[in-house]
């Protein structure tokens, strides 16, 4: 004999979370987080704003919005970003409002950031924050998969190595900690903290209007 659940479940309100996802460039962030879009419908990319050029197979809007240096300082100046920062020698930003509109609606919205981002998150939105940096296994794992990726030229490679050691010293900022040993295995990591992380008290605003019906209205 199985048990079935009732079909009219209640419906607890719940305020949305901004997942970030942080490593020094190469340890996977990036990977992980397509790979958590894939297989969990409730949560939607955060499209950062950049000044740097497309890579191959980039599309605007959807992986980016490219924008002008010019472009970038008049939104900075605007405070249309929630986190905004230079990185390699490009300017990044998370847009502000379609951001507060996505955590108002209950839904998730995942963060590809670096160290700097994050600090501003956590200075900006602290509540609605769940940070996760993501380490690679070795140095040298690390220096074989941003050559492997064939992305960005030997300089850029070297410069991006060694910048690694001083983005890997924030590691203490975050709230979790992944190592990314074996790429499944870290995916499942951060779906676990995700599903915890949504049954926080304190993101459940419905729950206190539940817990009364429950009662009978006392």
């Amino acid at each position: 004999m199985t048990n079935s659940l009732p079909a009219n479940l209640p419906i607890i309100g719940r305020r949305g979370l901004m997942l970030v996802l942080s490593s020094p460039s190469g340890a996977g962030k990036t990977t992980i987080g397509h790979l958590l879009l894939e297989r969990d419908d409730h949560i939607a990319l955060s499209v950062s704003a950049t000044t740097r050029l497309p890579r191959p197979g980039e599309v605007d809007g959807s992986h980016y919005h490219f924008i002008s240096v010019e472009r970038y300082k008049e939104m900075v100046k605007d405070g249309a970003f929630l986190e905004h920062a230079k990185v390699f020698d490009n300017y990044y930003g998370t847009l502000k409002a379609p951001v507060e509109a996505e955590l108002a609606k209950g839904r998730d919205m995942l963060f590809d950031i670096d160290w700097q981002g994050a600090q501003q998150l956590a200075q900006n939105a602290r509540s609605d924050m769940v940070s996760v940096f993501i380490l690679p296994p070795t140095l040298a794992e690390l220096q074989r998969r941003l050559k492997d990726r064939g992305a960005d030229s030997p300089e850029v490679v070297e410069n991006r190595m060694s910048k690694a050691g001083a983005e890997m010293s924030h590691w203490r900022e975050y709230d979790y900690i992944v190592v990314n040993t074996d790429l499944s295995r870290s995916v499942n990591a951060v779906l676990s903290i995700l599903k915890a992380e949504r049954l926080k008290r304190d993101r459940q605003q419905g729950m206190a209007d539940f817990v009364t019906e429950l009662r009978g209205g006392e």
